[in-house]
C-alpha cells in the first residue's frame, strides 16, 4: 500500500516539515499536526512522521536517530496508541479530507457527506 508523508519532525535536526501538497489543510489543523509531530519527536528522541495510506488512513512512523542508543520501541508504540485515542476526531477529519481532496473517488464522497448532512438537519 502506497504511503504519502504529510509532515515530519526531527529531534536530531530540530526541524519540522509539512509537504506543500497539503497546504490546503486548514491552518489550525496544520498547527495541531505540527504540535503532535514536534512533541513526539522530542519526547521519543526520533524523527516522527505522520502521513496517509492511499485509502486515507493516517499512519505514524518513528525513525531512530543514529546517535540515539536508548530509543524505546515499546514506549513509542504506546505513545502512538495514546495519540490515536486522544486525537481520534482529528485523525478522522484528516482521513475525510484526504479521501475527498486526494483520491479519485473524492468528489463522490464529498457529495454523499453533504447529502447526509442535509438529511440530518
Amino acid at each position: 500500500m502506497d504511503k504519502k508523508i504529510m509532515a515530519a519532525a526531527s529531534f536530531e535536526k530540530q526541524k519540522f516539515f509539512i509537504d506543500p501538497e497539503f497546504a490546503a489543510i486548514p491552518d489550525e489543523v496544520k498547527k495541531e499536526v505540527q504540535t503532535i509531530c514536534v512533541y513526539l519527536a522530542e519526547k521519543l528522541m526520533c524523527t516522527f512522521i505522520m502521513g496517509f495510506h492511499e485509502n486515507g488512513d493516517v499512519y505514524f512512523e518513528t525513525i531512530k536517530g543514529e546517535d540515539i542508543s536508548d530509543f524505546d520501541d515499546i514506549g513509542a508504540e504506546l505513545e502512538i496508541k495514546a495519540l490515536r485515542k486522544d486525537k481520534a476526531k482529528l485523525l478522522e477529519a484528516l482521513k475525510i479530507w484526504y479521501v475527498i481532496y486526494k483520491t479519485p473517488g473524492g468528489e463522490k464522497v464529498k457529495t454523499e457527506l453533504i447529502e447526509k448532512y442535509k438529511k440530518e438537519k
